[in-house]
């Protein structure tokens, strides 16, 4: 498995990166499974959210999962979404960090967290308030390193900024959406990756299971991503299935298989750092795990343009 630089933090990260939010959905034996065979296949990145598996079930499970395992990854969470439904334990100030980091740490039954992510903005508590509670964090040995999620080429620049400025923690990675059918991310952020090393953690790479082609016939199965994580609203939009399906057909007339394809696509970007999958299957893993030795031939990516240029973005 390629293994590359996460910004500027020295670290090492698989170019594909398991991504957990279906554990604490799951049972926990479907997520041990899961677990060994990313590790026997390479995957050092692990990215889960204090949020997942209904408010801490994830982080919970892969505390329970990964046991001594602990030190053979690179271990990512997040924190900023609303952990209750008043929504008082949310967002990004001092006080509310310190508690969220607290209740990762000991959900994930480690010592430390190496990307503590916010996973949205947080547009009523200042940055550099954040910034300073963080801190405060990797001088205690709880976090060695800081991501942004969902954030705007602004919200990146003013994290730069403040960090340069005042000495402040640098973020090492931006977690932002990035797909055959959302590509978005190449328009301003994607200059940031690669002038400031703040590399993409691309998440929803094969568009909700869209891309994967087993949504173009309309039958959506109970235990599929589309009836069960019913956020991705973004790819309900009147052009997705026809543009899935010129995609698919692209795999198609070069005998690739779908997924592979299109996470190859994501993966072979210069500025991405890891491409975070899903799987609720060992087999399912396998194939997205695959698109890590795939390299697209120049027809493939010039047949993939040509789709992008007749269908920019349909799902941003």
């Amino acid at each position: 498995m390629e293994k590359r630089q996460l910004g500027k933090s020295g670290i090492e990260v698989s170019v594909v990166g398991l991504g957990c939010n279906n554990f604490g959905a799951l049972p926990v034996d479907a997520s041990r499974r899961v677990v060994d065979k990313a590790l026997a296949m390479g995957i050092t990145l692990f990215d889960t959210a204090d949020v997942y598996g209904n408010r801490g079930g994830s982080e919970s499970q892969l505390g329970e999962i990964l046991g001594p395992r602990r030190k053979e990854i690179v271990l990512a969470t997040k924190f900023a979404m609303p952990m209750d439904d008043a929504g008082t334990k949310s967002g990004a100030s001092a006080a509310y960090i310190r508690q969220a980091c607290e209740d990762s740490l000991k959900r994930l039954k480690t010592e430390w967290i190496d990307l503590y992510q916010q996973h949205r903005p947080d547009p009523k508590t200042p940055i550099e308030e954040t910034l300073r509670a963080l801190d405060d964090l990797v001088k205690a040995g709880k976090i060695r390193h800081i991501g942004v999620s969902n954030e705007t080429p602004w919200g990146v620049s003013e994290y730069l900024r403040i960090a340069r400025d005042k000495g402040l923690p640098r973020i090492a990675s931006i977690q932002n959406a990035y797909n055959l059918l959302n590509r978005v991310y190449e328009g301003g952020l994607s200059e940031f990756a690669l002038r400031e090393d703040v590399g993409l953690l691309a998440y929803s790479p094969l568009a909700g299971g869209n891309l994967s082609g087993k949504y173009l016939g309309g039958v959506v199965k109970p235990t599929w991503r589309r009836a069960v994580a019913t956020q991705f609203v973004r790819y309900d939009t009147a052009t997705q299935p026809l543009a899935s399906a010129r995609y698919v057909a692209v795999a198609n007339a070069f005998g690739l298989d779908p997924s592979q394809m299109a996470l190859a696509f994501v993966n072979r970007q210069r500025f991405i750092t890891s491409t975070i999958i899903g799987a609720t299957s060992l087999g399912q893993l396998a194939i997205n795990i695959g698109s890590a030795d795939l390299e697209l031939s120049d027809e493939v990516v010039a047949a993939i343009e040509q789709v992008h240029a007749d269908m920019p973005d349909p799902c941003p």
